[in-house]
């Protein structure tokens, strides 16, 4: 049965980054760019008229620069960032402003951002590139001290079966679903099953949010104010 192929929205304040992305993504037939902006500001003007599944955006931008953008654009769709930056802070803060992946230039083959883009939108996986993947975990690990500082001591009284807190462990390593059912030698229904029943546990809705509580510092204060 055919489906509908994925709205995409392209953001990037290079013309030839965009036109380049383009390019690579309408070579894939199930998915089609409906529009491109160079700046985040036009970016969310776009997004409220064309509604897109999806927007890959860049992180420093004139204007009105990704991470700020970000806040505004999840509430319209869902947004992967997609930049050379691999600053930890501004990774931490592109995905607390509702972003649902990060990917670093330079990570990833044409193929893979591709199916980055499909699990975004189908909410399988939250992408990161594994250079992001750390440094999300070395901002989370190095943030204010606080009463939820201490990841074991978080941890305690979870609730967690032995094998959630094995989906758990591998899911704060930034795999997906599919990954953790291979890596455990499980169903991927199986797995789903598991990290539904961790989220309902860990009273989170995202995978960004369960790593943050899993690792138990003042990320997970920060997510509860606001898009993690």
């Amino acid at each position: 049965m055919n489906t509908a192929p994925i709205r995409v929205l392209v953001v990037d304040d290079n013309p030839v980054v965009r036109a380049g992305l383009e390019a690579i993504l309408e070579l894939d037939d199930d998915i089609e760019v409906v529009g491109t902006a160079g700046d985040g500001g036009h970016a969310i003007e776009l997004a409220e008229r064309l509604h897109p599944d999806l927007v890959l955006m860049d992180v420093r931008m004139p204007l009105v620069d990704g991470v700020a953008a970000a806040g505004p654009l999840s509430r319209i769709t869902r947004v992967l960032m997609l930049s050379y930056t691999e600053d930890g802070e501004v990774i931490r803060a592109a995905i607390r402003s509702g972003a649902v992946g990060y990917l670093t230039h330079g990570s990833f083959t044409a193929d893979e951002l591709v199916q980055a883009i499909r699990d975004a939108v189908t909410g399988r996986a939250s992408p990161l590139s594994p250079a992001a993947s750390r440094a999300v975990i070395e901002a989370i690990h190095n943030g204010p001290s606080s009463p939820r500082s201490d990841p074991a001591a978080a941890r305690a009284g979870l609730g967690l079966s032995a094998r959630e807190v094995d989906v758990m462990d591998l899911i704060a390593q930034g795999l997906s679903n599919g990954e953790i059912a291979r890596a455990l030698f499980l169903s991927e229904k199986t797995v789903k099953n598991h990290v539904n029943h961790i989220y309902a546990k860990l009273n989170v809705e995202r995978r960004a949010a369960a790593i943050a509580r899993w690792l138990g510092t003042t990320a997970y204060e920060l997510e509860r104010q606001g898009p993690w």
